[in-house]
């Protein structure tokens, strides 16, 4: 099973769009999953018409149109992957994560999340948290990144996507 793994596109508030880069990634995906800080309904509209599978959580700047939950449980191949937005600082931000984790499933499952706008694939407290970082660069020192990565026989590899260029990762 193919994932895309997104957080923090912004548009239209810091952001015109989703680039195409991201949009081929999610149409090719098998699911995808969204931490959060969509900024408009339009934009979780978009993404949701491009899958067939989606998953998403609410993020801290989203209007209340987005009526997603603030924590998203979802079973892929045997493995169980907790999404949230991951709000605060840096300081002690995989440590939040895992936390949320363990109290929505436990300590075998692996927290997807956004927020920081930072690539993250660590381990905190025994969890595995990954933060696709921001699918539109929306910040001025931001890059542009997100995750695909793939599930099979119980396990999950993942790669980081950047900017315009497609980065690496799989083309669909």
């Amino acid at each position: 099973m193919r994932l895309a793994m997104l957080s923090d596109t912004h548009v239209p508030g810091r952001a015109d769009g989703i680039p195409t880069w991201v949009e081929d990634r999610v149409r090719a995906a098998d699911l995808v999953i969204h931490a959060g800080d969509f900024d408009s309904v339009e934009t979780l509209d978009r993404l949701r018409s491009l899958s067939s599978n989606f998953v998403g959580v609410c993020g801290n700047i989203d209007p209340p149109e987005v009526d997603l939950p603030i924590v998203n449980v979802v079973e892929v191949g045997g493995l169980t992957f907790v999404v949230t937005h991951g709000t605060g600082t840096r300081t002690g931000y995989t440590t939040r994560v895992a936390q949320v984790v363990k109290d929505a499933a436990g300590t075998g499952a692996i927290g997807i999340a956004g927020h920081i706008h930072e690539v993250i694939d660590e381990v905190a407290d025994g969890i595995r948290i990954l933060n696709p970082g921001t699918a539109t660069a929306a910040n001025a020192d931001d890059d542009a990144t997100m995750m695909v990565g793939s599930v099979a026989g119980g396990s999950l590899s993942v790669e980081v996507v950047r900017g315009a260029s497609g980065g690496v990762g799989w083309d669909g």
